[in-house]
């Protein structure tokens, strides 16, 4: 399908990898999206083995992996160490893992599509689908404007308006809980020696604070910590994000419960450093395709997971380079056939990520009164088949054995 024109809707981190991905493959596409241009937003992401092979496959990896902060392993503790996990290995996946803002990834994706010559139309609002046929799709934008692809995917994140297409009448679920967080200087925590980082501080009354650092050099550490809430609409949020004092009060609450380190982190909170984020889900979706296979979703739109294995914009990656991919192989006449297979890959690795962040979630639970570090169940997890794919062969082997060879 190397002649297909691919229209893009969202220029964000997965439709800007997907353009490139495309790119990769011989397949031209367009990019639109709604703002006016890219937006200097959101905080620092963590970006794991398996994301950091496709970044380096096209040809973004060594452009970013001196503006962020590597590390290896995310520790749980109390008072005490409890437990770790695996989030990178150099000598074991080839990549150790990366915290980076996500300015700067944005900022080196749409370095690569400029240089691609990948066209980004700014301004442009997506609206609806106007027509679907077994060769091509039309849509409408806010302007009134119409355009008309072979394909039309949509990378436009949790919320997505391309969904509305498949799924006009689903919502994603609020979780009930919204992260609350800021970035404070290292210095200021005085970290005690052997204190390892990026951690999961737990605690009986107060639930979890969460401390990362970031910024290449690590001077700068992220701090936050989940609150139960009630769903509020954009504005709802937007309000309580301006209240900085809310914010500054809710991350100091309970502090005094937890080691030395958190009353040092809280001591002093920027206000222009203070964000939050409201944790969705997307329910699992029967298909990602629409009826004639010229509409599909991915990423967040397709299956926006939790946040526990720290695995959503890797999984979005992993849908964006395979998807170019299995579309590479695929002749017009074959794409539904060649989509549903993608899916069904796809969809067995986000179902192996929910199950891992179940497993992650039990040896955050409280333990039995009474028992010891001895018995608490610290086995390392097998992450190889997470970390270790080569994404180019996976592809390849999905179509074999739905071929039967």
């Amino acid at each position: 399908m190397t002649s297909t024109h691919v229209a893009i809707i969202g220029a964000g981190l997965s439709g800007l990898a997907l353009a490139l991905s495309l790119h990769k493959q011989n397949i031209p596409s367009k990019i639109y999206e709604s703002r006016s241009a890219s937006l200097d937003i959101g905080g620092a992401l963590m970006l794991s083995p398996n994301a950091l092979r496709i970044l380096d496959n096209i040809g973004i990896y060594k452009n970013i992996r001196n503006r962020g902060y590597d590390f290896k392993n995310l520790y749980f503790r109390t008072s005490v160490p409890l437990d770790s996990y695996e989030f990178g290995s150099e000598e074991k996946y080839g990549y150790d893992a990366l915290r980076i803002y996500r300015h700067e990834l944005i900022d080196a994706l749409l370095a690569a599509t400029k240089e691609a010559g990948i066209e980004i139309n700014y301004g442009k609002k997506f609206i609806q689908i106007l027509t679907e046929t077994e060769n091509d799709v039309t849509w409408k934008f806010e302007d009134g404007s119409t355009a008309t692809a072979a394909c039309l995917v949509g990378a436009d994140g949790i919320h997505s308006r391309v969904r509305k297409y498949l799924y006009p009448e689903l919502e994603p679920m609020f979780t009930n809980a919204v992260g609350v967080n800021a970035a404070v200087p290292t210095s200021q925590l005085n970290l005690p020696p052997g204190f390892d980082l990026p951690v999961t501080i737990m605690n009986p009354k107060h639930g979890a604070f969460v401390i990362a650092l970031q910024l290449a050099d690590g001077s700068e550490a992220f701090i936050g910590k989940p609150k139960r809430a009630p769903q509020l609409d954009r504005e709802g949020w937007n309000a309580l994000l301006n209240d900085k004092q809310w914010c500054i009060d809710f991350l100091r609450q309970g502090a005094e419960d937890f080691p030395q380190v958190v009353q040092d982190a809280v001591s002093n909170i920027p206000l222009d450093k203070i964000n939050l984020w409201p944790f969705y889900v997307v329910p699992k979706l029967e298909s990602w395709t629409s009826k004639y296979s010229r509409v599909v979703i991915l990423g967040d739109a397709a299956h926006a997971i939790p946040p526990t294995a720290g695995q959503g914009i890797n999984q979005a990656f992993e849908d964006v380079y395979t998807f170019a991919v299995i579309l590479a192989r695929c002749q017009s006449h074959e794409l539904e056939r060649g989509l549903k297979i993608w899916q069904g890959g796809r969809q067995e690795r986000v179902d192996r990520i929910l199950e891992l962040n179940a497993q992650i979630d039990a040896r955050r639970m409280p333990r039995i009164p009474g028992a010891g570090p001895a018995e608490i169940e610290s086995a390392p997890f097998d992450l190889e088949w997470l970390y270790s794919p080569d994404f180019d062969v996976m592809a390849e082997k999905w179509l074999e054995e739905a071929a039967g060879v």
